[in-house]
Formats: C-alpha cells, structure tokens, sequence
C-alpha cells in the first residue's frame, strides 16, 4: 500500500467537518458551505442520470462497479442533471480498486448515438494510480497533463480530425514541474479514500489530489477546448472494478 505524509493531513477544524464523511455531510440539509453545495444526497441517485446496472448509491456514497456479468463494450457515465458549470471548484472523496479506472469528466457534452457517454476533460483516477492527478480529454486530444506537469496547449494548426489522421495535430507544451509522478503518486491512498478538488476557472485547470497539485493546463485551444458543459463520474471498460465516490461538492465561481 503507498504510504501518505501526515503532514498533508492536518486539515483546519471546518475542512474536516466538511470531508469527515458522516453521513451528514452528503444530505440536502447542509446547505451552503462556503459557496459549496452538495449534488449528491447520498441516499438515492435523483439528479443524476446513467446506466443503472452499473451505478447505484449504497452507503452514502456513490457507487460504480463493474462485474463479471455486466462488463463494458464503452466506458459509461453518470451525468449530473444540474447544468453545465463554467467557472467552478469541485470536491469529492473517492475508493478504488486495485484493477480499477475512473474519473471525473467536466465541460463535457453527450457523444451522438452512444448511450451514457461523455467527451471532454478528464481528472483520471485508476486504482493503480498510474494516471490518477492527470488530465485526459476522453474521446478528444487524449492527454493533456500527465501528473506532475504544467502544460500550455497552443492553438491548433489543423484540426482534431485531420491532426489525429495524420498524426500532425500540435500536443502539449509542458512548461513547469510539479514534481515527478512516482513522487506524488506515494502521497495517493491505494485502495482507500482520497480527496480529489478541481478548480476550473476560464482556461485553467488545475487538479489536486489530497490538496496536492497534480497537473496543471492552461488551454489556448479555441477549437477544441471547451469553456463550460456536463459533469459526470465514469465507469471504464476493462476488467472487473469498483469506485466509490462521496461528499460531492460544486462551487460556482
């Protein structure tokens, strides 16, 4: 199991009421805190919309998992029904297993003709924690950040097609270091709860992991890069896997 530093678990009185995971924390009841609010209760799966063969809420947290009788031929969502935020901070703790891969997609929209899908960014989470901080854009421009780079994405020269076609579409810059993935991945719980934020605001993105910053991409992508959309959580195609989330907090900014 990788090890965490105790001295990034020291939070303030507020944020650990906040995060403590007590099943108070997920009801409608809270309220505001802080400009968070919470968009899932923990008891049901109400404003949330996905494949519930693989989805349900157990336990107060929000569960996906993938079984031997249900395994995916594409990787599924479940798309929060609130709108499409812009500017935003989003908090949340979550579990995954070992074999597992996730994440949380934001400016996001619905793929044509394909149920329960998502294109756009992507803070990746896999139980290996091979990915986990790292920014993908799902069915898009793939990586934009691995974990542990901050990255400038250039206006493109062609477009997404005909760049992938040709392998000529222009990648990421990375200018700056957040410090080496093998490192930061020893500050990631496997297989137990982690906090993950992400603080989205005009083309900056930014996500920490156990208020690590992870990766970090500004995009000047006119073309591909989205300026608001959905929000959804994911289940990948793959082996056999479970993720748990909780405490799923947005703030408009």
């Amino acid at each position: 199991m990788l090890k965490r530093s105790s001295a990034l678990f020291m939070p303030l009185v507020a944020a650990a009421v906040l995060f403590s995971g007590s099943s108070c924390q997920t009801g409608n009841s809270m309220g505001k805190y802080n400009g968070y609010v919470p968009i899932f209760d923990g008891k049901t799966l109400k404003g949330w919309e996905g494949d519930g063969v693989h989805w349900r809420a157990e336990n107060g947290n929000l569960v996906g998992e993938v079984t031997p009788e249900t395994l995916l031929k594409t990787n599924t969502f479940l798309i929060w029904q609130g709108g499409q935020p812009a500017n935003f901070e989003l908090t949340c703790e979550f579990k995954i297993t070992k074999g597992g891969n996730s994440g949380i997609n934001y400016r996001s929209v619905m793929v044509e003709n394909v149920p329960h899908a998502l294109k756009g960014y992507q803070a990746d989470i896999d139980g290996a924690n091979r990915y986990t901080g790292q920014n993908y854009e799902e069915r898009g421009r793939t990586t934009l950040a691995y974990r542990g780079q901050k990255t400038l994405i250039p206006a493109p020269k062609v477009s997404l097609q005909d760049g992938i076609k040709n392998n000529a579409w222009t990648s990421a810059v990375v200018t700056g270091s957040l410090g080496s993935s093998d490192s930061l991945q020893t500050l990631i719980n496997s297989e137990d709860w982690n906090k993950c934020r992400l603080v989205v605001k005009g083309n900056h993105l930014q996500h920490y992991i156990n208020e690590v910053l992870m990766s970090d991409v500004t995009d000047n992508d006119p073309v591909n890069g989205k300026s608001k959309g959905l929000l959804g959580v994911q289940v990948h195609v793959g082996p056999p896997m479970k993720v748990e989330y909780r405490n799923i907090m947005l703030k408009r900014l």
